[in-house]
C-alpha cells in the first residue's frame, strides 16, 4: 500500500515563507513525477508545480514557488516565498508511480495540508 503524507502547512503572515514536504512510502518500485496542487474554498483543485523529466509551474506562481525532489527519500518539497492571502488553500501532493515492476502506473494523492496566509 502506498501513502503520501504532507507536512509543513500552517498560518503565516503575508510576505512570509513556508516549506511543504510530502513523503511517499509503502510498496514503491519507481516514481515518475511528483507534484503539488491546491484547492481554495469553493474552487477547483489547480496545479501548483510538478517535477519529473521536466519541471513546470502555474504561470502565476513562477518566481515565488520552487519545487524540488529528493529521490532517495521519495520526497517532494515546495518552497513558498512572498506569500499572499490568495495563496490560502489546502495543498495536496501527488505522485505517479509503479508499486511493482511491470504494474500499471497510478497516481496517488496525499490527504492535504492547510496553508493560511493572513495577518
Amino acid at each position: 500500500q502506498v501513502r503520501l503524507v504532507e507536512s509543513g502547512g500552517g498560518l503565516v503572515q503575508p510576505g512570509g515563507s513556508l516549506r511543504l514536504s510530502c513523503a511517499a512510502s509503502g510498496s514503491i518500485f519507481s516514481i515518475d513525477a511528483m507534484g503539488w496542487y491546491r484547492q481554495a474554498p469553493g474552487k477547483q483543485r489547480d496545479l501548483v508545480a510538478q517535477i519529473g523529466s521536466i519541471t513546470n509551474y502555474a504561470d502565476s506562481l513562477k518566481g515565488r514557488f520552487t519545487i524540488s525532489r529528493d529521490n532517495a527519500k521519495n520526497t517532494v518539497y515546495l518552497q513558498m516565498n512572498s506569500l499572499k492571502p490568495e495563496d490560502t488553500a489546502v495543498y495536496y501532493c501527488n505522485a505517479r508511480l509503479q508499486d511493482k515492476r511491470g504494474n500499471a502506473w497510478r497516481t496517488y494523492w496525499g490527504q492535504g495540508t492547510q496553508v493560511t496566509v493572513s495577518s
